[in-house]
């Protein structure tokens, strides 16, 4: 199979590291606006099988003279690209799969392509990194293996090995986005009612094994489609990890009003935003560099099974690859997008349609294919013993 990859940024890179250890991948393109920028990536990761491209993504036209060359396209761009790429995907037939970005509803966009992509007889799977991503694949497993579906909990984090004060937290993504799920609310499910919570809310220990007590607190986006593939839940939730400690210190800095983004004060005669003095104040503080990351995850989801009571949970630790000098967020995420690509490449996945994760990528194979990667998914069936009537 051929795989095309639209941004060799880190996510970019990384999925291409993946792509060109694999077999059944016998081409790899790597497609950049910045060409220079493709070939060091490509000079770095020295396989025959990739090819550097110099496409402007925002150029239909230029996107399309790509994506025809390939089986399946990953789209490890800036979210704002994920329309207009599935669009192009489906105009030339190829299949396509993106990273998310559930930010002015770009994926319930790429979502509304179901009937086109569908006439075109290709597969478009958006929301593939890991919240959502992975917690999607990981729920629709073990909705598989229940008679009925009462509730899902979600719990991710990506937090430093070593936390340092004042936060505790090295930002492994855009700070600007962290901001953005820590003050918008938070759709979740109660009482088999959807709801929108404050985010930094509620929060709850958890713990996780050679790690001591950490926090989980409400955080939005993190429920994705599931609200929307399993509307009959009695419960749905979303928590970020974090040391303890860490959504008091942030919730502050939103009661302050300093996260806003529609806020300014007047400052020696000129209008100021807060917000983006904050953002450059934070930026050297929390910025990871060489430093050890970790990536958390726990999904539990519990219901009826043959009578009883039954819950599913899932677990996963993975750390910082220290040989390659790739961080735990960019292991889980980049092989996340590159599995389910190679999924559809080689047949595993064959229904034709933009489909949310949970829908079509099989949990078994998935988990399979990221503990050949070094990402070990651990799965603990949960059954109590006493009949209930159905």
């Amino acid at each position: 199979m051929k795989i095309g990859v639209l941004g060799s940024g880190l996510m970019g890179k990384e999925a291409a590291r993946d792509l060109t250890q694999n077999e059944g991948v016998t081409a790899v393109g790597l497609a950049d606006i910045d060409l220079e920028r493709a070939r060091q990536v490509c000079d770095q990761l020295h396989s025959p099988k990739l090819k550097a491209y110099q496409v402007n993504a925002a150029d239909e036209e230029d996107l399309a003279n790509y994506m025809q060359q390939f089986d399946v396209i990953i789209n490890a761009l800036f979210y704002s690209f994920n329309e207009i790429v599935a669009k192009t995907a489906i105009k030339v037939g190829v299949n396509s799969v993106d990273l998310g970005g559930h930010i002015g509803h770009i994926t319930d966009k790429v979502l509304d392509l179901k009937k086109e992509a569908e006439t075109a007889g290709v597969t478009v799977i958006p929301d593939l990194g890991v919240a959502p991503g992975m917690i999607n694949i990981l729920s629709g497993h073990g909705v598989s293996k229940l008679d009925k579906t009462e509730s899902i909990k979600l719990y991710v984090g990506g937090i430093p090995v070593k936390p340092e004060p004042p936060f505790e937290y090295n930002h492994v993504f855009s700070m600007e986005g962290l901001l953005d799920h820590y003050t918008d609310p938070s759709l979740i499910i109660r009482n088999g009612n959807k709801v929108e919570v404050p985010s930094l809310s509620e929060i709850e220990q958890v713990y996780f094994e050679r790690f001591g007590p950490l926090e989980a607190f409400h955080t939005s986006g993190g429920t994705s489609t599931l609200s929307f593939s399993y509307p009959d839940l009695e419960t749905l939730e979303y928590k970020t990890i974090r040391y303890r400690g860490h959504a008091e210190k942030f919730k502050l800095l939103v009661d302050l009003n300093l996260t806003r983004t529609d806020y300014e004060v007047e400052l020696r005669g000129e209008k100021i935003n807060p917000r983006e003095v904050l953002l450059k104040v934070l930026d050297p503080i929390v910025e990871l560099g060489e430093k050890d990351d970790a990536v958390l995850l726990r999904v539990i989801v519990a219901g009826i099974k043959n009578g009883e009571q039954a819950a599913y949970e899932y677990e996963m630790t993975t750390y910082k690859d220290r040989k390659n000098n790739v961080t735990a967020m960019a292991r889980a995420t980049a092989n996340t997008i590159s599995v389910v690509a190679q999924m559809i490449g080689a047949g595993h996945i064959q229904q034709k349609g933009v489909y949310p994760p949970e829908q079509i990528v099989p949990g078994d194979l998935y988990m399979k294919e990221m503990a050949k990667r070094g990402v070990n998914i651990i799965e603990t069936e949960h059954v109590e013993k006493t009949h209930i009537r159905m």
